[in-house]
């Protein structure tokens, strides 16, 4: 089963960053998601988020990584451009 990592990083607290002490993080099968967001997906990787950054200062970017045939792939996206599919698959934790 091919599966999407997503990490939630940044933010006012810098989420995933170096030192941080919460790590937000989540997965799911992409046989999962409804036939749109596997489009939005797709078209995420494809387009690589056209590296746009955040609009909202001190927003949430989203790194999301999958592995296919050609090898492992990943992005990182604002939190704008992310199916809500994905957002809510992630959980935080203390690390």
């Amino acid at each position: 089963m091919d599966l999407l990592v997503v990490e939630r990083i940044g933010g006012l607290a810098g989420f995933g960053g170096p030192g941080a002490h919460v790590r937000s993080r989540g997965q799911v099968a992409i046989a999962r998601l409804s036939e749109a967001d596997r489009r939005a997906v797709e078209e995420l990787f494809r387009t690589r988020g056209d590296s746009r950054p955040s609009a909202v200062r001190d927003g949430f970017s989203y790194r999301i990584s999958r592995t296919t045939s050609a090898g492992s792939e990943t992005i990182e996206v604002p939190e704008s451009m992310v199916p809500a599919s994905l957002v809510g698959c992630v959980k935080d934790e203390l690390i």
